[in-house]
């Protein structure tokens, strides 16, 4: 009874990967497949498919344009979003219940609706719908980006280092570059990877607002279901590869960063050393 009771967690971790693992193990190999309609495994294996996607000129253009549009995206989310997470959570706390009740918002507005009324707002206003599209990804980036930087914030107790740098002798900037930033960068990767993975996949705002005079590799998808089931497995293992891709770099990064920062600290208390000795010395003097 009692192996039975310590084997159940396991059974249930393995049951949940194998329910997760099964799609993208039958994807994959439905990409490389010659043909697969009447038996349980492929009747044979290649790598066509993949050297026709990779040899369309218009997959690539649609892949790195979703490449750029996420990127640019998401670096913008967090030199905007970090800052202002900080600013909040340490000298206006009051406000901080209700920004986070406006930045959950964004979940209750479905991406239909919020093409609509993107359309309605900026349509004949001379505006690229383009930017459009990259100031809405922005903007949903907002729980992601403020969740994640506000609960590192509270992890590493950013008022308390705060006081502790300016008693030092650092500004606000240099405090918040040198000492929080480094202290809160493995929150900080992780809410941008699930940011930009999630921009990556997006395609009811681009495909409602601009459409095909800017396609994205989700929109390059959607036109190839109707044409080859395999190079559509294979755009999606492409998708699948790159986010592993992106997830173990992230992980590499969080790794040294979550190391004790010692660097930044040690500056700011060697260059608080002369100031606070010359100060000694007017004091005795």
């Amino acid at each position: 009874m009692k192996r039975l009771t310590h084997s159940l967690p396991t059974l249930a971790f393995a049951a949940v990967l194998l329910y997760l693992f099964i799609p993208v193990i039958a994807t994959m190999l439905y990409s490389l497949a010659t043909s697969w309609n009447q038996t349980i495994l492929p009747e044979g294996l290649t790598l066509k498919w993949f050297g026709e996607l990779f040899q369309d000129t218009r997959f690539m253009q649609a892949f790195g344009r979703s490449l750029l549009l996420s990127s640019v995206a998401t670096v913008t989310a967090v030199i905007v979003i970090v800052p202002a997470t900080f600013a909040i959570s340490l000298y206006a706390p009051k406000l901080e219940r209700w920004v986070q009740t406006l930045v959950m918002l964004t979940y209750a507005v479905p991406g239909v609706i919020m093409a609509v009324g993107l359309i309605r707002a900026y349509s004949g206003k001379g505006f690229s719908m383009i930017i459009i599209v990259f100031g809405a990804y922005v903007i949903g980036m907002l729980p992601f980006m403020y969740q994640g930087t506000r609960n590192s914030l509270r992890a590493v107790q950013a008022g308390s280092l705060m006081e502790a740098a300016e008693l030092l002798g650092a500004s606000r900037m240099k405090a918040f570059l040198r000492v929080i930033v480094p202290n809160i960068m493995p929150g900080i990767l992780v809410s941008a990877l699930l940011s930009f993975s999630i921009l990556f996949g997006e395609f009811v705002l681009i495909n409602i607002l601009v459409g095909g005079r800017f396609e994205t590799m989700q929109l390059f998808l959607y036109a190839q279901l109707n044409k080859s089931g395999h190079i559509a497995s294979a755009i999606t293992v492409t998708y699948f590869i790159l986010m592993a891709i992106l997830s173990a770099w992230i992980v590499k990064l969080t790794g040294r960063t979550s190391k004790p920062v010692a660097e930044p600290e040690e500056d700011i208390v060697s260059s608080s050393i002369p100031t606070t000795q010359a100060a000694m010395s007017r004091e005795a003097s």
